[in-house]
C-alpha cells in the first residue's frame, strides 16, 4: 500500500486516490536528486565573483594617459625633492649650530670649574687664617693700627668672595643656557633628518613608479611620448606669448642683464646636456634649484637653495620686466625654477631622465619671477 492507503504499482507508480480524480502520479527514480544537484550548481555559479569571468588583461592606456600619469608622478617627485633639499639645508644648519653650542658648553664648563676651584681655594685660606670676627681680631691685635689693617684686608677678602660667588653663579646659569639650547638644536636636527628621509622615500617611490610606467612602452612609443611632451610645451609657449601677461611687450627688447646676471646665464647655459639628478648641485649633475643656486653663486651672489625659498625670499618682478638672469618660478607650489636667458627662452634642469636644456619660458605654468640682484 502507498501513502494514504494508496496501492503501489510496478515501475514505481504511486497510485494516490484523490477525490474526483483517479489518475496516477508518476515518480521517476532519482529525479529529486538530479534537481537538487542542478540547483546547487546554479547557486554556486551565481556566487562566483564577477572578476572570474572578466577579461584578466586591463585595457591598454593611451599615450596621452601615460603622459599625464608620468608628468603627475614627476611633479610629485619634484615637489618632494624641494622638501628634501630644504630638510638637507636645515640639517646642515642645525649640525653647525649643535657643533657651535657644544664648543660653548665645553668652554662654560671649564669656566665654572675654574671658578669653583678659586672659591674652594679662598675658603681654605679663610679656614687657615681662622676667619676671625672683628672683635676677636681687636682683642688679639698688638695695636689699633694692626687691627685696622687686618679689618681692611678681611673686608676686601669678603668683597672678593662675594664677587667670585656671583661670577660662579652667572657662569653656571650661562652653562645651563647653552646645554638647553644644544638640546633643542639636537631635537630640531633629528626632526630635519626625519623629514629628509621621508622626502627621500617619497621621491624614490614616485620615480620608481614613473620608470615602471615608461618601461612598459615600446621604443617607438617612448619616442612618441617625448614628441608629445615637446608638442605640449610648444603649445603652452605659444599661448603664453599671446597672453595678456605679455601684451604689448617685445621680449627681444627686454631689459639688459647686469654683469652678475650675464655670468649666471653663462654658467647655466654651459651646463646644457648634463643629467638631472634630484638633490644635485653640480658639477656634473643638477636638479632645478641646484642649477640656479650654483649659477648665481658662481656669479658672486648666494641665493637660497630651494625653488620655494627662492620664491619666498628674493625680490619679485613683473613678467613684463624680467631680464636675463632672473629666475622664473613655476607651478602653484613653487616646485620648479628656471633661469631666463632672454628672447622668451629659459634654461633649466627639467626632471629625471632628462638633461639641462633650453626651452620656452612659458612652456610650464608660471607662478612668478624673482630677481637675485637689485
Amino acid at each position: 500500500m502507498g501513502r494514504n492507503g494508496g496501492a503501489v504499482g510496478d515501475g514505481g507508480t504511486d497510485i494516490t486516490r484523490v477525490p474526483g480524480r483517479d489518475r496516477p502520479r508518476t515518480r521517476v527514480p532519482g529525479l529529486r536528486r538530479v534537481i537538487v544537484a542542478t540547483a546547487v550548481a546554479c547557486a554556486a555559479g551565481a556566487a562566483l565573483p564577477q572578476a572570474a569571468w572578466a577579461d584578466p588583461t586591463p585595457p591598454r592606456k593611451s599615450l596621452e594617459e601615460v603622459h599625464q600619469e608620468v608628468e603627475a608622478l614627476y611633479r610629485k617627485a619634484e615637489s618632494a625633492t624641494d622638501a628634501y633639499n630644504a630638510a638637507d639645508e636645515q640639517s646642515r644648519l642645525q649640525e653647525k649650530n649643535v657643533g657651535d653650542l657644544t664648543k660653548r658648553v665645553s668652554v662654560a664648563e671649564e669656566r665654572v670649574q675654574e671658578l669653583k676651584d678659586r672659591v674652594g681655594a679662598l675658603a681654605r685660606i679663610q679656614y687657615r687664617t681662622g676667619g676671625l670676627a672683628p672683635s676677636t681680631q681687636l682683642f688679639l691685635a698688638r695695636s689699633p693700627e694692626e687691627f685696622l689693617a687686618s679689618l681692611d684686608t678681611t673686608r676686601r677678602g669678603q668683597d672678593a668672595t662675594r664677587r667670585l660667588l656671583t661670577e660662579t653663579e652667572s657662569a653656571k646659569a650661562e652653562l645651563e643656557k647653552y646645554v638647553k639650547a644644544a638640546d633643542e638644536r639636537w631635537k630640531r636636527l633629528k626632526g630635519e633628518r626625519k623629514k629628509k628621509e621621508d622626502a627621500k622615500k617619497e621621491i624614490e617611490a614616485r620615480l620608481d613608479a614613473a620608470r615602471k610606467l615608461e618601461s612598459r612602452l615600446e621604443e617607438t612609443e617612448r619616442e612618441r611620448l617625448r614628441k608629445l611632451e615637446e608638442e605640449k610645451a610648444r603649445q603652452a609657449q605659444q599661448q603664453w606669448l599671446a597672453s595678456d601677461a605679455l601684451k604689448g611687450v617685445s621680449l627681444k627688447d627686454a631689459g639688459t642683464a647686469t654683469t652678475e646676471g650675464r655670468r649666471a646665464v653663462e654658467f647655466a647655459t654651459a651646463q646644457i646636456g648634463k643629467n638631472y639628478v634630484w638633490g644635485a648641485v653640480g658639477p656634473d649633475t643638477y636638479d632645478c634649484s641646484g642649477l640656479t643656486s650654483r649659477a648665481w653663486a658662481t656669479a658672486g651672489r648666494g641665493i637660497p637653495r630651494t625653488s620655494q625659498e627662492q620664491w619666498r625670499q628674493l625680490p619679485k618682478v613683473d613678467v613684463k620686466d624680467m631680464r636675463p638672469g632672473d629666475l622664473i618660478i613655476y607651478f602653484s607650489d613653487a616646485s620648479h625654477v628656471a633661469m631666463y636667458v632672454g628672447d622668451g627662452m629659459m634654461v633649466h634642469a627639467p626632471r629625471p631622465g632628462r638633461q639641462v636644456t633650453m626651452a620656452g619660458a612659458g612652456s610650464m605654468p608660471i607662478l612668478g619671477v624673482v630677481r637675485p640682484t637689485g
